[in-house]
């Protein structure tokens, strides 16, 4: 039953991976004029939106209250608020791409700057997403901790994060010929759709999860049959005991850094490849595909591998080493398309060896009871760099357009990363937090 479960609530999230990436290939097209049937954005406009859907999360610190939903309202609740948030969302970008508002901008205070009204609103949609997309990730998270204590956690934590890259490298993969084929909206009506599947999917858990509180004699949400009901209760005290852990600040300050270096470069790279490499643009989002497809075999394996063989932390330096040398590649003066082909495989082993073990990682330094809102700070603050990088490096892209600013820019956000992964290993080493001992162990128990 909860290998079910796992594929049900894994199958929501990579939805909404999918969505959150659909429109990262079309930089192109929106970047077009109006009269050429694209909305006439600047790279700075797209900059924007890339980082805006962050921005609530951030900003009105929403992703920090989702977490406190949760645990107040339990997986159920929440992961269905969350799809709903991510409908209103893609509504929102839809009227943004599909109706006219001639020349028309706005000034956006955050942003000091003009850009068009249409750019502004599929913002607005695209920060509603995040909220829903943020919202679902924490959800699947303590769901699938709830299902697998005791059993295959980290096992299943590969598996969901490699469904979630399949929903990315389809983003990438056919948003392009999609919008070529049909119109500019086609990509969001295709995944509008998918998420009306999804809650449809969420409400077959909802109905297997209430089983699972008759089966143990628990209430919704413990993470082990015996946990009492308070045990799941929110209480400051553990905010408070999370805030004073090293280890925790060490994780959060990694996945700012990492994941600016990792999730914004998908955003531009189907232009880089474009613009640098000279692909096709009917292809060149296929290129970048590479990397989420890669990573849905390698991330279970690596997985596997720290499970059995340990040295979380080791993996972890090794893979954002990998990353930083793919970002520094990509800013090297050469243009052919099997350099390109060379730094996504690199990249792609990069953003598989390091998330592999990183998520493992977390419950062996914040205590079950805590990972809940543990998991909504860490993504909360994880915010703040995928929200200011995009803008940056589309800022970036308009004086630099040979893309070399901006990949500097990611490596040295990725070599920060890797610096900060060598300090989890002194902390780990005098706190005894176990990074480095293999979790079969903690499977077989």
């Amino acid at each position: 039953m909860r290998w079910i479960v796992l594929f049900i609530v894994a199958f929501t999230m990579m939805i909404g991976y999918l969505i959150n990436d659909i429109m990262s290939p079309l930089e192109s097209l929106l970047c077009r004029p109006v009269s050429e049937g694209g909305l006439g954005w600047s790279s700075s406009d797209y900059g924007f939106f890339s980082g805006a859907g962050s921005l609530i999360n951030v900003y009105l610190l929403m992703l920090f209250f989702s977490g406190l939903i949760l645990d107040k309202m339990g997986t159920r609740f929440t992961g269905l608020l969350a799809c709903v948030l991510m409908i209103v969302g893609v509504l929102t970008k839809l009227y943004a791409i599909t109706h006219s508002f001639g020349d028309a901008t706005v000034f956006i205070p955050i942003y000091n700057n003009n850009i068009p009204v249409s750019a502004a609103l599929a913002s607005l949609g695209f920060s509603i997403f995040g909220v829903g997309y943020e919202m679902c990730g924490i959800t699947v998270s303590k769901a699938m901790v709830r299902w697998f204590t005791g059993h295959e956690l980290a096992m299943a934590m590969g598996i969901q994060l490699a469904m979630a890259r399949l929903g990315t490298a389809a983003a990438l993969s056919v948003s392009v010929p999609l919008a070529r084929h049909f119109t500019l909206s086609a990509p969001m009506m295709a995944g509008l759709v998918l998420l009306f599947i999804s809650i449809a999917a969420w409400l077959i858990f909802c109905v297997f999860d209430k089983r699972l509180d008759k089966q143990t004699g628990t209430v919704a949400d413990h993470t082990a049959a015996s946990d009492t009901e308070d045990d799941e209760k929110f209480h400051f005290s553990d905010l408070g005991a999370t805030l004073r852990n090293p280890g925790f600040w060490l994780i959060t300050l990694f996945c700012v850094l990492f994941y600016s270096a990792l999730n914004p470069f998908l955003k531009f790279a189907t232009r880089l490849m474009e613009v640098k490499y000279n692909v096709p643009a009917d292809v060149a989002g296929i290129f970048t595909s590479i990397a989420p497809f890669t990573t849905i075999i390698l991330t279970p394996l690596f997985g596997r591998i720290y499970d059995r063989y340990g040295r979380g932390v080791t993996i972890i330096i090794i893979g954002t080493a990998i990353l930083a040398t793919a970002h520094f590649g990509f800013s090297l003066p050469f243009h052919s398309s099997f350099v390109a082909i060379s730094l996504i495989l690199l990249f792609s082993i990069g953003y598989s060896l390091t998330p592999a073990a990183l998520w493992p990682c977390v419950p062996k330094i914040i205590p079950l009871r805590c990972l809940g809102t543990a998991y909504a700070m860490i993504f909360f603050i994880q915010n703040f760099g995928r929200s200011i990088i995009p803008m940056l490096v589309g800022r970036a892209n308009e004086t630099d357009p040979s893309y070399t600013t901006s990949m500097i820019i990611f490596a040295i956000t990725a070599l920060g990363a890797m610096f900060v992964a060598i300090a989890m290993l002194f902390v780990d080493r005098k706190k005894g937090y176990g990074l480095q001992k293999p979790n079969i162990k903690s499977e077989a128990n």
